[in-house]
């Protein structure tokens, strides 16, 4: 093979010594650090700078004067209402004093087997007497905080008995009153253990009403005949039940709930 020609301009230049590669991520991380080191200075610089200037003060307010006095005026404390319009007065009272007057003629009822006839019925008697399980209404009665039963029953004629009871809850807490009313009026639509309708309205209350059931006959025995109202006044429930042999006008167990409702 022919030898290659000389390179023009002398001898052949020895190879040029291999690039030291520079390592990958140095140049970044130096310019993160560069960066990190001039927010860090910037907010310093600031914050120093704010620290030394005058606070601004703030906008005056739209109004030339306040709405109160500086100091609150003995003389201008609202008087207390007087106890005829005091509903807690009222209340928080004798509840016995509450109840609406037996009607001219009528006779005291019996008492029960308690044989208590001051006008206070014990929580006991009270479940006794009107529901189909006693223990399960005494404890939820007494959990719902169940203050007081006040009532007062007569006779009229030959069978027809009335009692009306004033169902008070704790002091304040009318949540009480308002869910046993709530519970009691929700199931007086239904033919089994309720009136089986609607009832009507009690003039004088959001939600009173007041119902007349249907007749019950058995062989042997005398017609039953029963009307029921119920209303609710703060933490208390009003509740009245008329039994007789003969049929209830609505107008008297109407008369009889709006009496007791003024009352209150």
């Amino acid at each position: 093979m022919p030898a290659e020609p000389p390179v023009a301009g002398g001898a052949a230049e020895p190879p040029a010594p291999p690039v030291r590669r520079r390592p990958r991520g140095r140049t970044t991380l130096i310019i993160a650090a560069a960066a990190l080191l001039g927010i860090v200075g910037g907010v310093a610089v600031g914050y120093g700078v704010q620290a030394e200037r005058e606070p601004t003060p703030l906008a005056a307010l739209s109004q030339p004067g306040l709405g109160y006095p500086a100091k609150p005026a003995a003389d201008r404390a609202p008087a207390p209402l007087p106890v005829a319009q005091d509903r807690r007065v009222k209340t928080d009272g004798d509840l016995r004093k509450l109840l609406i007057d037996r009607p001219k003629g009528a006779r005291k009822a019996f008492s029960g087997p308690l044989g208590l006839d001051d006008g206070w019925e014990p929580l006991n008697q009270y479940v006794e007497d009107y529901y189909d399980d006693p223990q399960y209404m005494f404890e939820t009665l007494a959990e719902a905080g169940l203050r007081r039963v006040a009532s007062v029953s007569w006779v009229q004629g030959k069978h027809r008995d009335t009692t009306v009871q004033l169902i008070q809850f704790r002091s304040g807490d009318t949540h009480g009153a308002a869910d046993h009313f709530d519970d009691q009026i929700m199931y007086m639509p239904w033919d089994k253990d309720g009136a089986g309708n609607t009832g009507e309205a009690i003039k004088g209350s959001r939600e009173g009403r007041y119902f007349l059931y249907p007749v019950e006959r058995e062989a042997g025995y005398l017609p039953s005949y029963r009307a029921r109202a119920m209303a609710r006044r703060g933490d208390i429930m009003l509740d009245i039940n008329i039994f007789d042999t003969v049929p209830i006008s609505k107008k008297y167990i109407r008369m009889l709930a709006e009496r007791q409702l003024e009352r209150l």
